[in-house]
C-alpha cells in the first residue's frame, strides 16, 4: 500500500468510512455504504466520485491540433472551442493505446483526459508521435489536477446553486470555465455512468474545498458520495467501455464497437491503415452484451459456451441493480453477436444460461426528463 498514490480527496474518504482499494496505482474509495445504495442514488438523485486519479495531458502550439488528428480517432480540426469528443489511441497495429476525452481549450491548444493506469505510458505514445516540439509542446499536468464527477438527474440543480454559470444551456460534450464554490472551475458535461452529469477540473489544492461544498448543497436533497464500484455498474449499465476490460493494445476500436468515434474514411491517424486491413479481412470476435437467465454472477475472465465448446470470454460482468438481473459484456464469434443468440456463461464449472441483447442495457437519462433541485 505504501506505493500507491493517493487522491487530494484520500482523507477526506477515510473520514466518511470508504472502503479503500488499489485501482489504476491509485488508493481510491470503492464504496462508502453499499454498491446498491450508491449506484441508486446516481439514477434517481445525484452521486458524487473522486476520479482524481485520471489524467491530463495538454498539447499546445501551432501543430498541436495537426498533431491531435495525427493521434486519435476522432475528428479534431473540425472541433470548435469549448468542445469535448471521444476517441483512441491507436498503435501502428491497429490496437488501442488507451481511450480519451479530448477538449478543445483555444485554436491552438487542447488536452487528453486519458486512463490513470495508462497516464506514463500514453505520454510517453504521445510525445514520441506529436511532431516537432517546436510546433508542439506536449506536458503532463495530471499531477496538478483534480477531478470530481457529479452525475444524477438532480446533478444540474445541485452544481447550480455553487455557480453563475448557466448550467442549462450546457449541452453534452461541451465545457466552460467558471467559479463553482468560489473555485475556479473547467465544467464539462460528458458523462461515465448512462445518467446526465458533470466533470469538474480545478487545481489539486481546491478540490477538498469543492467536494464539501458540493456535498453540503447535495446533501439535502440526497446526493451521495459514490466510489468506483457504483461507477463500474452504472457505466456496465450504459455498455460504455472500461480499458484493460474491453480495449487494450491488442483491440481495435472497430471489435469493440466503437466505429462512430473512428475517422476511418478520413483517415490520417495512426493505426488508421492496420485498422482497415483488419476490417477488410474480417474480424474474428465481435463484443456483445448480454443477460443471465439463471441465477448467478458473470465476471471478467468467465468462458462463454456454445453448443458445449467455449468460443469467447467475458469481458466486464455484475448484477445490475437496475435491471435486478446479472448482465456483461464478451467477446463472442461475429455470428453470435446478434440479438436473442442463446450462449452460456462458465461459471464455477456450471454453465449458466444467457442470451444476447443490444446494448446499452439502460437508457441513457434523457436531459429533458430530470427531476429539477
Amino acid at each position: 500500500m505504501s506505493t500507491l498514490r493517493e487522491t487530494p480527496l484520500a482523507q477526506t474518504h477515510r473520514a466518511l468510512g470508504a472502503r479503500m482499494v488499489e485501482f489504476g496505482g491509485f488508493l481510491m474509495p470503492v464504496q462508502y455504504t453499499s454498491i446498491l445504495a450508491e449506484h441508486a442514488a446516481v439514477r434517481e438523485r445525484a452521486g458524487l466520485f473522486d476520479v482524481s486519479h485520471m489524467g491530463e495531458i495538454f498539447l499546445a502550439g501551432p501543430d498541436a491540433i495537426a498533431a491531435a488528428e495525427r493521434l486519435v480517432t476522432c475528428p479534431v480540426a473540425s472541433l470548435a472551442v469549448g468542445a469535448v469528443r471521444y476517441g483512441c489511441l491507436c498503435n501502428d497495429q491497429g490496437g488501442t493505446v488507451d481511450d480519451v476525452t479530448v477538449y478543445r481549450l483555444t485554436e491552438t491548444s487542447l488536452f487528453f483526459c486519458v486512463n490513470a493506469s495508462n497516464v506514463e505510458k500514453d505520454f510517453s505514445w504521445i510525445c514520441e508521435h506529436a511532431g516537432d516540439p517546436a510546433g508542439v509542446r506536449v506536458e503532463n499536468r495530471s499531477a496538478r489536477f483534480g477531478l470530481i464527477a457529479l452525475q444524477g438527474p438532480l446533478a444540474e440543480g445541485v452544481l447550480q446553486r455553487l455557480t453563475d454559470l448557466s448550467l442549462a444551456g450546457l449541452r453534452r460534450f461541451r465545457f466552460q470555465h467558471g467559479k463553482v464554490a468560489g473555485q475556479s472551475v473547467l465544467v464539462s458535461r460528458t458523462g461515465y455512468t448512462g445518467a446526465d452529469g458533470f466533470e469538474l477540473y480545478l487545481e489539486d489544492g481546491d478540490v477538498v474545498a469543492l467536494w464539501n461544498a458540493l456535498l453540503a448543497a447535495g446533501s439535502p436533497l440526497g446526493l451521495q458520495p459514490a466510489g468506483l464500484g457504483a461507477r463500474d455498474t452504472l457505466r456496465l449499465e450504459a455498455a460504455l467501455p472500461l480499458y484493460g476490460h474491453e480495449l487494450d493494445d491488442d483491440t481495435s476500436p472497430l471489435e469493440a464497437g466503437l466505429d462512430r468515434f473512428v475517422k476511418l474514411e478520413q483517415g490520417g491517424f495512426i493505426g488508421c491503415d492496420a485498422i482497415r486491413a483488419r476490417r477488410a479481412r474480417g474480424h474474428t470476435r465481435a463484443l456483445a452484451g448480454f443477460i443471465l437467465e439463471d441465477p448467478g454472477v458473470a465476471r471478467a475472465g468467465h468462458p462463454i459456451v456454445y453448443d458445449g465448446r467455449e468460443v469467447g470470454s467475458v469481458t466486464s460482468g455484475a448484477p445490475s441493480p437496475t435491471l435486478g438481473k446479472s448482465i456483461g459484456l464478451a467477446w463472442v464469434p461475429p455470428l453470435l453477436a446478434a440479438r436473442g443468440t442463446l450462449l452460456a456463461v462458465r461459471v464455477r464449472g456450471r454453465d449458466l444460461r444467457a442470451h444476447v441483447v443490444e446494448t446499452p442495457f439502460v437508457p441513457k437519462m434523457d436531459r429533458g426528463a430530470r427531476a429539477q433541485a
